[in-house]
């Protein structure tokens, strides 16, 4: 029962941090709110490492948690860029196919998906499909609608994101966690810099970008304990019900209405992520 509270608490926060930093990516640039929210999440994940009194990874943990931070700051950057040009509805649940990436690396390296995660993948691709077409054939760009090719990247840079972790947790996942942190915050400052992109973003969207950060730190500390009660499996499962927090929020406060096609999409892409995941 703990793990799964702490599961479903974790992905509330990260769904909304995702709705705040899709919100504010409409009213300033995205990589003004990728600096500023990772920043303050590496605050926070600074301080969660230095309670935990783990010791400091060896260096090979360290490179393989820095390219996990590169994947995972590329994936948010285009999550924040989808959301602000397109349907938080869509864009979310499209993001949320990432569990596949990892599945094709072990694929590749000869492990086999068992059928619940062949099942979540068709289920996964069907709900993507149904998202991502323009209704009557209409076409914003190539038939996709608006935000589908970054939410395609995001999941991609977030399956590579776990890849990369997960290499990088030998040494002890808390002090990974805070490399991902600090490759991801570098990287989109340098990214910022090169583009000419403000780094203060308007005084009015500061609380909303620091939330971010916030929300994001806090979901990685309860799915973290989360492993630490129960089966890391219904862990992941409920952690990948992340977006239905985004997707409600998106509806209550800015009135996003998907039609019958779309919320079918959206809940088998939800559920191919999760059968994925449990797989």
């Amino acid at each position: 029962m703990e793990a799964a509270v702490l599961a479903l608490l974790g992905a509330m926060s990260w769904g909304t941090g995702d709705f705040f930093g899709g919100l504010a990516s409409r009213r300033a640039h995205v990589l003004t709110v990728l600096v500023v929210s990772q920043a303050v999440g590496l605050v926070g994940v600074g301080a969660w490492a230095l309670a935990s009194g783990d010791g400091p990874p060896g260096i090979g943990d360290v490179l393989p948690a820095v390219g996990a931070g590169a994947a995972g700051a590329t994936g948010l950057a285009a999550l924040y860029r989808g959301m602000a040009i397109g349907a938080m509805g869509i864009v979310a649940p499209i993001s949320a196919v990432s569990p596949a990436v990892p599945l094709a690396v072990d694929l590749l390296r000869g492990d086999a998906p068992g059928g619940i995660q062949w099942a979540g993948i068709a289920a996964a691709l069907a709900g993507v499909v149904l998202l991502a077409r323009e209704p009557g054939g209409v076409a914003r760009s190539a038939g996709l609608a608006a935000g589908v090719s970054l939410a395609l990247v995001a999941a991609l840079g977030f399956g590579l994101f776990v890849v990369g972790l997960d290499a990088a947790s030998d040494g002890g996942a808390t002090w990974a966690v805070v490399v991902a942190r600090t490759s991801s915050t570098l990287l989109a400052l340098s990214a910022a810099l090169v583009v000419s992109a403000p780094l203060r973003p308007p005084t009015s969207l500061l609380p909303t970008i620091a939330a971010v950060g916030l929300f994001d730190t806090t979901a990685n500390v309860l799915v973290a304990f989360a492993t630490t009660y129960g089966s890391a499996g219904i862990v992941a499962v409920l952690s990948a019900l992340y977006p239905l927090t985004t997707i409600v929020l998106a509806r209550v406060v800015l009135g996003e209405r998907l039609d019958r096609h779309r919320r079918v999409g959206g809940v088998l892409a939800l559920a191919g992520a999760a059968l994925v995941a449990v797989g």
